[in-house]
């Protein structure tokens, strides 16, 4: 994981955005590249926390998209992170995901100014692996 802050200059002060407590002992540590998630769930709230942060690098290094040139996502995502302000997060349910699994799903609010994003997210392990990252590839169901 690529280390640095993201254009929103995150600080490791205050509560984590995902609602899991401290950005410093939460989120923080996977953006940084200090530690890496351990289930679907931890990487679905680093990467609305990474969000909320514009932590754009960890919001690439964890959905892969090989049709996409990375030029393209950076300035995609730097456009979204800009224009969108997060509010909170509320996750609703998890299936699989956990530490020995390969694949999971989890679904989740996510509350904005001009609204709520509620998504089905579908989570893989890099390399077929259990000990592979964990990525997200793609939302399933979108309302």
């Amino acid at each position: 994981m690529p280390k640095g802050k993201g254009f929103a200059m995150s600080t490791d002060q205050g509560p984590c955005p995902c609602g899991g407590g401290a950005y410093r002992t939460c989120c923080g540590p996977l953006h940084r590249g200090d530690l890496r998630a351990e289930t679907a769930e931890q990487l679905m709230r680093s990467r609305y926390s990474a969000f909320v942060k514009g932590e754009l690098e960890y919001l690439l290094v964890t959905h892969p998209e090989a049709d996409v040139p990375e030029a393209e996502r950076r300035q995609q995502l730097r456009r979204s992170s800009r224009a969108t302000r997060w509010m909170g997060l509320r996750i609703l349910s998890c299936t699989d995901g956990g530490v020995g699994d390969m694949t999971g799903t989890v679904v989740f609010e996510a509350r904005h100014r001009e609204g709520v994003l509620r998504e089905t997210s579908f989570f893989q392990r890099r390399g077929g692996s259990t000990d592979g990252d964990w990525q997200y590839i793609k939302a399933l169901d979108m309302a």
